[in-house]
C-alpha cells in the first residue's frame, strides 16, 4: 500500500471491494447497478444533498439529532417521533460500536438478545447485519433525509451498504473517525481505507447520485481549537473531492465564546472552497454544520437546555447550514425519545426566533476571523509542503512532525503536545502551541491572551486552566475560574 492522493483506479477498487463484500453475509446484496436505480427513485425532498443546497441558499438553519437503536421497527418508530413531536429536519441513523469496530459476530448475538428483550441492547443502528432491504425500509418510512454517523476506522462495507440501502449522506474521515477514536490504528491505513469510501461516493456521483459527505468537526469535542478542526475538515476535504466527492458538509464543534464560534464557522467555509480551488475542484458544494457543545453538560435539565440553547443561537447567528443537537440527558447516558425530542424543540424555537438576525461584521469579529484564516493556513501550507505537493503524504508527516497535533487525542500517531485553554473571554487559545507551525506574530497572539487571563485571575499559566476549563460548563461556568 502506497498513500498517494490520487483518484482510485477501477481495478484496484474492484479488487478491493470483493474483498470488502465477503466480509459479512450482507455484502453479497450489493448490486451497484440496481442501488442507482432506487437511487434516482428517492423523492428529492429526502435527498440530503438537495436539502442542505437549498438551505444554504435560504440561509436556513436546519436541525438534526443523533440517534440510534439496535431494531428496525424501533428504529423507524424512534425516528419519526423524533420528526413528529421533536419537529427534525434531518434525521441520523447512529451506528452502534460493534460495527464500529467490523465485529459482526458480535452484532449478531445483541441483535439477537435485543429481540428476545424487546428493547436494545445495542447502542446504534446495525446497518451491515441488518443487510440493504432493511435500511431501505427505514428510509421509506421516514419523511425526511437520513444520515449515516457513526465513528468507524474502517467504514467500508458499512458505506456499501447503507448507500445501496437509501442512505443519502455519509459522515466521517481517515483522521477524524481515527485519531480521536482509536489508540493504535496506523493512520495510513485509515486514509487509504476512507479514500475507498469516497471512491464509492464518487461512483455514484458519476452515475448521477449525490451523496453528501461530512467529515467529523469536533474531533475530541472539548476545547478544540478552530484552526485544529477546520485543518482536519479541509484535508478530509481535498481527500474525498479527488475520489469525485461533489458535495461536502464541513463542521465545527461549539467552543462557547459568540464571537469565536460565529467567526469559526463563516471561516471553515472559506478556507475550504479556498483549498479546493487551489487544488482544481471548483465544482463542489461545500456547507456547514455545528456541533452544540460536545463537551460535560450540567446534570441538571434546565441547565442542559441553557447549554442547549445557546448552541442553537450560535448556530443561528452564524448561519451554519445546519445544527447537531444535544438532549437534556447528556449528563446522564442514552436519552429516551422524549428527551431527544425536547432537545430538538428547543434549538428549534431559537433558531426560528433568530432566523432574520446574523452578527454583524464588527472589529472583534473581523479579527477573530482573520486570525482563525492565518493559523489555519500555517497548518495546511505546511502540509503540503512536508507532503510536496500531496496532501495525503503530508498528512502523515505532519502527524509525525506535530505539525497537526489534536488536543486530547488518544492515537499514538498524535503528538499530543498542544494544550488549549480558554482567554480571559472565553475563547479557545493556545497555552502551548508545541509545534504547530505558526508565526511569531500568531505565538505572541495567544501568549497575550492567556497572560491577560493569568493577570485577572491572579494566577500562573498552567495546564491546571486547562483541567478547569475542561470542568467548567458542567459546573455552570464557561471560563474555569479559580475558586
Amino acid at each position: 500500500m502506497e498513500l498517494k492522493n490520487k483518484k482510485m483506479d477501477s481495478k484496484l477498487f474492484k479488487t478491493i471491494q470483493d474483498e470488502v463484500l465477503f466480509q459479512w453475509s450482507t455484502g453479497k446484496e450489493v448490486d451497484f447497478e440496481e442501488a442507482v436505480k432506487y437511487h434516482e427513485a428517492i423523492p428529492e425532498h429526502k435527498i440530503f444533498s438537495r436539502k442542505l443546497s437549498e438551505a444554504s441558499k435560504l440561509g436556513n438553519t436546519l436541525i438534526q439529532p443523533r440517534a440510534g437503536v439496535a431494531l428496525v421497527d424501533k428504529h423507524i418508530e424512534l425516528l419519526n417521533y423524533l420528526v413528529n413531536e421533536g419537529e427534525a429536519d434531518l434525521l441520523p441513523t447512529t451506528i452502534d460500536s460493534y460495527t464500529r469496530h467490523n465485529r459482526y459476530n458480535e452484532v449478531e448475538k445483541g441483535i439477537n438478545e435485543s429481540r428476545k428483550a424487546g428493547r436494545s441492547l445495542l447502542n446504534g443502528f446495525p446497518a451491515v447485519n441488518h443487510g440493504i432491504s432493511l435500511c431501505r425500509k427505514v428510509n421509506e418510512s421516514v419523511n425526511v433525509p437520513v444520515e449515516v454517523r457513526h465513528g468507524t476506522p474502517d467504514a467500508r462495507l458499512l458505506a456499501e451498504i447503507t448507500i445501496a440501502g437509501g442512505f443519502t449522506s455519509f459522515e466521517g474521515g481517515g483522521i477524524s473517525y481515527n485519531i480521536p477514536y482509536s489508540k493504535n490504528i496506523p493512520l495510513d491505513k485509515t486514509i487509504y481505507d476512507w479514500q475507498y469510501v469516497d471512491r464509492l461516493m464518487g461512483i455514484y456521483e458519476e452515475a448521477g447520485i449525490s451523496i453528501n459527505r461530512e467529515p467529523f468537526g469536533p474531533l475530541t469535542g472539548t476545547l478544540v481549537p478552530p484552526c485544529i478542526s477546520h485543518s482536519v475538515a479541509i484535508i478530509e476535504s481535498l481527500l474525498a473531492a479527488e475520489q469525485g466527492v461533489k458535495n461536502i458538509t464541513v463542521g465545527y464543534g461549539q467552543c462557547g465564546n459568540l464571537i469565536q464560534d460565529v467567526a469559526a464557522i463563516s471561516t471553515i467555509k472559506t478556507l475550504t472552497e479556498e483549498y479546493l480551488e487551489k487544488f482544481g475542484y471548483e465544482d463542489v458544494v461545500v456547507t456547514t454544520v455545528l456541533h452544540q457543545w460536545m463537551g460535560g453538560f450540567p446534570q441538571d435539565e434546565s441547565k442542559a437546555f441553557g447549554v442547549i440553547s445557546w448552541g442553537a443561537a450560535t448556530a443561528a447567528l452564524a448561519g451554519a447550514t445546519k445544527v447537531i443537537v444535544k438532549t437534556p440527558h447528556e449528563a446522564m447516558g442514552v436519552p429516551t425519545k422524549e428527551a431527544n425530542a425536547s432537545g430538538i424543540k428547543a434549538t428549534k424555537q431559537v433558531v426560528t426566533m433568530l432566523r432574520d438576525q446574523k452578527m454583524e461584521l464588527t472589529k472583534e469579529l473581523e479579527e477573530e476571523k482573520n486570525i482563525i484564516k492565518a493559523e489555519t493556513r500555517c497548518i495546511i501550507d505546511k502540509t503540503i509542503e512536508l507532503g510536496e505537493g500531496d496532501i495525503a503524504v503530508g498528512t502523515l508527516r505532519a502527524f509525525a512532525a506535530g505539525v497537526i497535533d489534536i488536543p486530547f487525542a488518544p492515537s499514538r500517531q498524535n503528538a499530543g503536545k498542544v494544550f488549549p485553554a480558554r482567554d480571559n473571554m472565553g475563547a479557545v487559545r493556545f497555552l502551548e502551541c508545541a509545534n504547530i507551525p505558526f508565526t511569531k506574530e500568531i505565538k505572541d497572539y495567544h501568549y497575550s491572551k492567556m497572560l491577560e487571563r493569568a493577570k485577572y485571575e491572579k494566577r500562573d499559566m498552567s495546564f491546571q486552566m486547562v483541567i478547569d476549563d475542561i470542568y467548567a460548563i458542567g459546573k455552570g461556568r464557561l471560563v474555569g475560574r479559580p475558586r
